[in-house]
């Protein structure tokens, strides 16, 4: 099955959100101060994981801090307006004032 343009951009979104997701466990620090902002934790991380919404708000925890952005992006071998722009697409067009 063919995906449409806008399919493709929403799967490569989710799979950078999913880097990023993998990125702020990869240190116990980094995914405590996530989990403690979005007040989830590790028995439902994963039931979170696979919708797009909460995708769109890893990427904009992200965001919303350049140092941590940058970091990850380098670590993603992405450029920071890639993650971005990733954001955008999953959160739809609001992302973009808030960017």
């Amino acid at each position: 099955m063919l995906h449409k343009p806008s399919d493709r951009h929403s799967v490569h979104a989710e799979e950078i959100a999913i880097t990023a997701l993998s990125f702020l466990a990869s240190e116990p620090e980094r995914l405590g101060r996530f989990l403690s902002l979005t007040g989830l934790g590790p028995h439902n991380l994963r039931q979170s994981a696979r919708e797009p919404v909460f995708l769109g708000q890893v990427l904009a925890y992200l965001c919303s801090d350049e140092a941590l952005l940058i970091t990850f992006a380098q670590s993603a071998g992405l450029a920071p307006e890639a993650v971005v722009k990733a954001h955008v697409q999953l959160a739809g067009p609001a992302a973009e004032a808030t960017s």
